[in-house]
């Protein structure tokens, strides 16, 4: 089950939307790290793809 397999890593994952009522300054601080992290990830999922799709273009622009 996918909620075992998050205890196992650590935990349920931060999701946005989430209800931030009970949780203490430091988790809130541990899920701005992690959503940092990730916005970083992404970031340079969209490069990376971005740079596969110039490189396409150039390529079938000859």
């Amino acid at each position: 089950m996918i909620g075992e397999d998050e205890e196992k890593i650590g935990g349920p994952k931060p999701a946005v939307g989430d209800d931030l009522a009970k949780l203490s300054v430091r988790e809130l601080e541990e899920r701005i790290i992690a959503f940092r992290e990730e916005i970083g990830r992404l970031e340079a999922a969209v490069v990376a793809r971005n740079s596969v799709k110039s490189a396409a273009d150039s390529f079938f622009k000859l």
